[in-house]
C-alpha cells in the first residue's frame, strides 16, 4: 500500500490518552496526501479494522534520513528497478554501490528465480565486510525480503546491510562490536619517552 512513498517501517508508541503510529517513508508528502487526506484515510482504515474510537490512534508520517542505510528501501528501489525491465545484474550493481556510497560498512543482494532461460538460480552480489554470526548482527545487520512478479515467474530479493559503529547513533548503532579494537596512542611527551627508554634499559 505505501511501497510507492518509499515505506520503510513504523513505530508504535503508547501514551495514556492514545496510541501513536510513526510511519517511516522516503516520500512523507505522499503518505501525508494533499491536506493531510491519505494519512485520514489511513487512520479511519485501522480504527475499523482494529476496533479504535474516534482520537484512540494517530498516525504520523517521518521522513527517512538516511534512505541507503534502511534495507526495505533498497529491497524496495531494486523490486521497481527489475519491474521496470532492467538487467539483473545492472540493477543490482546500481542498489550495491548506493549502499555503500551512504556509508554502509557492507552489504548483500541476492536475487533468486528464473533469471534468465527455464532453469533457477540465485545470484549473489557482495561488497565490504558482512557478519553472519552473534549477537551483534540484531544490533548491525539490517534485513529486508521482497518478492517481483515477472513475466517469466517470481523472483525473490533479499538485501542486508551492514552498518558502521556510530557513537552518535545516528547512521548505526551506539554499541560497538564485540571484537572491536581500540588503539589508544601514547603521549608525545619527552618524559614519557625517557621513561620508556630508562624502562628498556633496566
Amino acid at each position: 500500500m505505501l511501497s510507492e512513498e518509499g515505506y520503510s517501517g513504523l513505530e508504535i508508541r503508547e501514551t495514556p490518552s492514545r496510541i501513536e503510529v510513526i510511519i517511516s517513508a522516503t516520500r512523507t508528502q505522499s503518505v501525508l496526501g494533499e491536506k493531510g487526506r491519505r494519512i485520514k484515510e489511513l487512520t479511519s482504515l485501522i480504527q475499523h479494522r482494529f476496533n479504535y474510537l474516534d482520537g484512540e490512534i494517530e498516525l504520523f508520517a517521518e521522513k527517512l534520513t538516511n534512505k541507503g542505510l534502511c534495507a526495505v528501501t533498497q529491497a524496495e528501489s531494486l523490486r521497481f528497478k527489475l519491474l521496470g525491465g532492467l538487467p539483473v545484474r545492472r540493477a543490482c550493481y546500481g542498489v550495491l554501490n548506493f549502499i555503500m556510497e551512504s556509508g554502509a560498512k557492507g552489504a548483500t543482494i541476492i536475487v533468486s528465480g528464473k533469471l534468465r532461460g527455464q532453469r533457477a538460480k540465485s545470484m549473489k552480489f557482495t561488497d565490504g565486510v558482512m557478519i553472519h554470526a552473534g549477537n551483534a548482527c540484531k544490533d548491525y545487520i539490517g534485513v529486508a525480503t521482497r518478492h517481483v512478479l515477472l513475466r517469466q515467474g517470481i523472483l525473490g530479493i533479499k538485501v542486508q546491510i551492514m552498518y558502521r559503529w556510530d557513537p552518535s547513533g545516528k547512521l548505526g548503532p551506539k554499541k560497538p562490536i564485540p571484537d572491536h579494537v581500540s588503539v589508544i596512542q601514547p603521549p608525545d611527551d619527552d618524559d614519557f619517552k625517557i621513561q620508556l627508554l630508562s624502562d628498556l634499559l633496566l
